[in-house]
């Protein structure tokens, strides 16, 4: 009895907790996603305070110069020099750094070995062929990878819903039409259209997120368009209609609400292709800038540096289980708002 006073939301929630697997991976994807927003104070080669002589310094927050610690040169600081950390460490001047004293594009000038570096106490992923430090990289990357997900999925959510609810309560001559432009322009090769445009402009996250949202809202639309096409015929569309409520106010207030579920349920899958999609694209090349903190670009080092096994573990590593969390929350996802399972 106490079931059936809790709102259809409420209850879909409950079910959705009762999966174990898909609440925990909503917990830890949550907790990495949350944890990489700060990427600058788990990992950057700047300190996060400085006291020197009395005075204190924010170096995340202001470039200082060598000079500011009594050094030689007007360049900022390297934190990592020796000279500057014996600075920094000498009476009653202190610092403290970030856990891990490395940032994404920071080169270990100091390391032992040659790069790629293994994993030391230094570098605890090891070290790119370039130098850079591996978890560094990684975390980065996957805020990256994240961040993109997320916007690219928000922005093929609001273009397929729109058009998807056009189509399905126009019906007639405006869906067949739409259905049409959709048929020919889901034809058009994709991967032709990112080289030819990574060839003629400058690589950028903000030019790879308007070419993938070009094509990525025509799947979620085609759902909408069957969620509307099916209730706008039901009764309560008619009443709405009778009641002299308009089209726009019955798109939005009566049947987008009960046509959310496709679109909800598909979240979590439609941002693990997100992530392939980019993770793909900066392994062949036609992703991000050169020098941004990328998986796809670890993996394609991975490969050109078969001995290097600890680049193609940790980012697997990263990436496989990323995808296993959206995965498993997907399929949480999907029971919790099936309608043909029982109630909580």
């Amino acid at each position: 009895m106490a079931s059936q006073s809790l709102s259809p939301s409420k209850r879909a929630w409950l079910r959705f907790k009762k999966n174990r697997l898909g609440f925990v991976s909503l917990v830890i994807f949550t907790t990495l996603v949350v944890l990489s927003l700060f990427a600058e104070v788990l990992s950057s080669d700047k300190p996060l305070v400085v006291s020197y002589q009395g005075q204190f310094y924010f170096p995340l927050v202001k470039d200082y110069s060598e000079k500011t610690f009594d050094g030689d040169f007007d360049t900022p600081a390297d934190y990592l020099d020796p000279f500057i950390r014996d600075k920094l460490s000498l009476d009653k001047n202190w610092a403290i750094y970030p856990p891990n004293p490395y940032g994404p594009k920071t080169i270990n000038y100091f390391a032992k070995d040659p790069n790629p570096s293994a994993p030391s106490r230094d570098n605890l992923l090891g070290t790119d062929d370039r130098g850079r430090d591996l978890l560094a990289q990684l975390i980065y990357g996957f805020r990256l990878s994240v961040l993109f997900g997320l916007a690219l999925t928000f922005i093929g959510v609001v273009i397929g819903v729109i058009t998807g609810a056009i189509q399905g309560y126009a019906g007639g001559k405006t869906d067949l039409l739409a259905q049409r432009f959709i048929e020919i322009w889901g034809a058009m090769p994709e991967l032709y259209l990112l080289i030819i445009f990574s060839a003629v402009f400058a690589p950028s996250v903000a030019l790879l997120l308007f070419l993938l949202s070009l094509f990525g809202w025509m799947g979620l639309s085609d759902y909408v368009r069957a969620e509307f096409l099916r209730n706008r015929q039901l009764d309560y569309v008619r009443a709405a209609r009778a009641l002299g409520v308009s089209n726009l106010q019955i798109m939005w207030r009566h049947i987008l609400p009960n046509s959310m579920t496709p679109v909800v349920t598909f979240l979590p899958f439609r941002m693990s292709s997100a992530i392939l999609a980019l993770t793909s694209l900066d392994f062949l090349g036609l992703g991000v800038p050169p020098g941004t903190p990328s998986l796809g670009e670890l993996l394609n080092q991975g490969k050109a540096n078969i001995d290097a096994w600890w680049i193609s573990l940790s980012t697997f590593a990263v990436l496989v289980t990323t995808l296993l969390l959206l995965t498993f929350m997907g399929d949480a996802l999907r029971d919790a708002l099936d309608p043909r399972k029982a109630d909580i």
